[in-house]
């Protein structure tokens, strides 16, 4: 799909973000789709943040795809960055069309670019059609991701 443009998210574009970050199963049961003062907080933090960007795929004018990528300093690896994927999502009726695949290879691209020493995400272990996505893609599951709620 050579008509995708990844470009940086702003604030006109998120309705269009939650609604995406809504449109699965695990999504419905925790995201909302309106906008609040929680999204605006945290959408304000992300574009002020210089280690952060929230990106949009836009097809045709109308956003449909989005990712945030966070760069991370460490002492790990000899002092490398690494970049950090989240919260991937492409249009329903898109998947398996090749938006996930240029938001990826573009965060690829970034995080090199950027001198990053690794790119890495974390996708839910029910999403086993993502697993295989990532895997075409080079990601390897080397380890086990944990998370705790608060």
């Amino acid at each position: 799909m050579t008509d995708v443009i990844l470009r940086e998210a702003v604030r006109d574009d998120l309705p269009a973000i939650l609604a995406l970050l809504a449109d699965d199963v695990l999504g419905r049961a925790r995201e909302h789709t309106g906008v609040d003062e929680a999204y605006e907080r945290a959408f304000a933090a992300i574009t002020a943040d210089p280690r952060n960007q929230q990106l949009v795929a836009e097809r045709a004018g109308e956003v449909v795809g989005c990712f945030q990528l966070t760069y991370i300093p460490g002492l790990g690896r000899h002092g490398a960055e690494r970049a950090l994927v989240e919260a991937v999502r492409v249009r329903s009726d898109l998947r398996g069309h090749g938006v996930g695949q240029a938001m990826m290879t573009w965060a690829i691209d970034e995080a090199r670019r950027r001198g990053c020493g690794l790119v890495q995400l974390t996708t839910d272990k029910s999403r086993t059609d993502a697993h295989r996505f990532y895997q075409r893609l080079g990601f390897v599951a080397s380890h086990e991701g944990m998370k705790l709620p608060l």
